[in-house]
């Protein structure tokens, strides 16, 4: 995804499997172990590795109107599913019990996938939620349209289901939202049918592949064009659109390599942008530098002055550097889809009315993602913590593979000091 020639987000897919690539999808699963103690179960779903169900992603009734409609909405349990109040794990479910989840996090190392029981079925305008009572329209629609949305939501929410209107539902006419609910209900009563005939474990339903799901989560009038170089893919993403939002088909534009005589990510300057990427070291534009280090708990991010010497004072130099951190590092967790814990860590600075406008800076350029990310206030040591959701490997993990020789750890021990 391109802001004109600068690269702000990379998506890498891979031929659909069973076993990694498994975000979104239904599955009727079998619980094998309730863990009190951790307020957890695993279920298996079919996969290698079994799925883990918190206590927090059990379904539980709560009004969450005027929530974002993204599939990243807050879920009742917080960052790991647990903190809440009510019956235990226990007392919900049991050993052996058939349960239908959804996928919320593809699995990730070691790690099986997350699941959740609060089923939704995205589509172009609406995400649609069973068994629910949840309305709510996209935080990131101006209030007038959310006026008029939240009149028309009151007609058109069919009983028993939930229903979210996205971002992509800004000036659309009842009809369309109306089309799309219908869809999504037809889509329902089909898992319905096929859950009620099934085994546990099951698959009930499949996400599309990842560029439809780019084209119905993201893709709207804001955007100029949307370019595809495969053919096959582009007569797929074209009757897709045809489908749902015609007025857009005329935007969807095949781009020839051979004609061209240039690969397309050759042709847009894509390729030496991921390369850069994936690079260790960030360069500011005043000459100071951002190093990113990532761990398996958590990713730190380093500010440092480097090349830039500033022109009027020392304080005034940090200051200028960190909002310039500021800004590339909201760019950066975006471009390389980095998740989890986030600790930054800030050139020093002692004046308190810098440190809020640095703050104010970073969460202004966080909050143009649209993948949720929460932060904590800046510490006296220049330390800022923050979560960004996380639903599968990062761009860095999805692009390379271990060295064979160190095992990704950048080092070779001196075998003769051990002899």
């Amino acid at each position: 995804m391109l802001e004109g020639r600068s690269l702000i987000e990379y998506y890498v897919s891979r031929p659909s499997d069973d076993i990694s690539e498994i975000y979104g999808n239904l599955y009727m699963g079998r619980v094998r172990r309730v863990l009190p103690g951790m307020e957890a179960a695993f279920v298996d779903i079919g996969t290698p590795k079994q799925a883990v169900l918190y206590r927090g992603d059990l379904t539980v009734n709560t009004d969450d109107s005027d929530d974002d409609a993204s599939p990243e909405r807050k879920r009742a349990g917080g960052r790991r599913g647990r903190s809440v109040e009510g019956p235990a794990i226990g007392e919900l479910i049991r050993n052996g019990q058939k349960i239908m989840c959804q996928v919320i996090k593809n699995p990730i190392g070691h790690k099986g996938a997350r699941l959740t029981t609060e089923v939704s079925l995205p589509g172009r305008f609406v995400v649609l939620i069973p068994n629910s009572n949840v309305t709510g329209i996209s935080r990131r629609l101006p209030s007038r349209e959310r006026r008029r949305l939240r009149s028309l939501l009151t007609k058109e929410t069919p009983e028993g289901f939930g229903v979210i209107l996205r971002t992509a539902a800004e000036n659309v006419t009842p009809a369309e939202i109306r089309r799309d609910i219908e869809r999504l209900t037809r889509q329902w009563t089909k898992i319905s049918q096929l859950a009620e005939r099934s085994e546990a474990p099951a698959l009930l339903f499949r996400e599309p592949e990842l560029a439809v799901r780019i084209i119905r989560e993201q893709f709207t009038a804001d955007f100029r064009e949307v370019v595809i170089d495969d053919p096959s893919l582009f007569e797929q993403v074209k009757g897709y659109m045809e489908a749902v939002a015609a007025p857009l088909v005329d935007r969807i534009r095949y781009y020839d390599p051979v004609a061209e005589r240039l690969a397309l990510f050759e042709r847009v300057h894509v390729a030496e942008q991921v390369r850069k990427a994936t690079d260790r070291k960030v360069w500011l534009p005043s000459g100071g530098s951002l190093i990113i280090e990532h761990t398996e708990a958590l990713t730190v991010i380093d500010v440092n002055t480097g090349r830039n010497v500033g022109s009027s004072s020392l304080n005034e130099t940090l200051f200028q550097n960190n909002l310039e951190a500021a800004t590339e590092i909201a760019k950066q967790l975006r471009l390389r889809d980095i998740g989890g814990i986030i600790v930054v860590d800030f050139v020093d600075m002692d004046d308190k009315r810098q440190r809020e406008k640095l703050m104010s800076t970073l969460n202004e350029a966080l909050a143009r993602d649209k993948t949720r990310t929460a932060t904590e206030p800046i510490s006296d040591m220049g330390i800022v913590q923050m979560t960004r959701m996380r639903t599968g490997e990062g761009l860095l993990e999805s692009m390379s593979d271990p060295c064979e020789v160190c095992d990704g750890r950048g080092i070779l021990l001196r075998e003769s000091l051990f002899a």
